[in-house]
């Protein structure tokens, strides 16, 4: 990016709280290469987009260079940017792309084609369509976490159950749950249709529920 500025400094300050502009000023200011704005969505959209990357690759270091790639490919792009979809959307798709071709470079010991129909097999246990959601709470018999070491444990018992995931349930679920994006955006920035986004999602859910519960049942404490 370069030095020049379009004001998006005093933008950027008058949208706190994480809030970007409108597209239109985010995209015109990146275009004149304002800095202000991009350090916005920096630190706005990286985080989130570290944890969609990891859904594809291997290890964090991969998943930081997804995103890294991803930045400059927005800035040598944005001149190029059409307006159909959000720019969020956009940059998504970017980083979903690159971080599919990082995937297949890292030779993972089942191919991404493996994968690329899961969600549209009628498979044995489905019947009908799936329902939106599936489960949003953990089941009421789960302890609730006391304390921050058990929340630290939690933490890092639903990060082993994403990773057990196959890759598109696993991105899915953590577009929808982790990042909170919704339905029909995830279906734009993964350019899926809605019943696959449903499929994908409970089965994904259901696996990560399965998991949690089985473990929770082992560590069980007799009354």
């Amino acid at each position: 990016m370069s030095q020049r500025s379009t004001g998006g400094e005093a933008i950027v300050r008058s949208f706190a709280g994480g809030v970007l502009p409108p597209d239109d000023v985010v995209v015109t200011a990146l275009r004149a290469g304002d800095e202000a704005m991009f350090a916005a969505l920096l630190d706005t959209w990286s985080g989130g987009m570290l944890r969609v990357a990891r859904s594809y690759v291997t290890t964090d270091s991969f998943a930081e260079e997804v995103v890294q790639d991803t930045w400059l490919a927005v800035i040598g792009g944005i001149d190029d940017f059409e307006g159909r979809s959000s720019v969020k959307t956009w940059v998504y798709r970017i980083l979903i792309n690159t971080a599919k071709k990082r995937s297949v470079r890292e030779s993972r010991t089942l191919p991404w084609s493996f994968f690329e129909a899961d969600g549209d097999r009628g498979g044995d246990k489905w019947h009908g369509p799936v329902p939106e959601g599936g489960w949003r709470e953990t089941p009421a018999a789960w302890p609730t976490p006391e304390g921050e070491a058990l929340a630290a444990e939690m933490r890092g018992l639903i990060a082993e159950a994403l990773a057990r995931l196959p890759p598109r349930q696993r991105v899915v679920l953590t577009l929808r749950d982790v990042e909170g994006y919704s339905s029909d955006e995830v279906c734009e920035m993964l350019e899926i249709s809605a019943a696959n986004q449903r499929v994908l999602l409970h089965r994904a859910r259901e696996a990560v529920r399965g998991w949690l519960a089985d473990y929770f049942e082992s560590v069980k404490q007799p009354d």
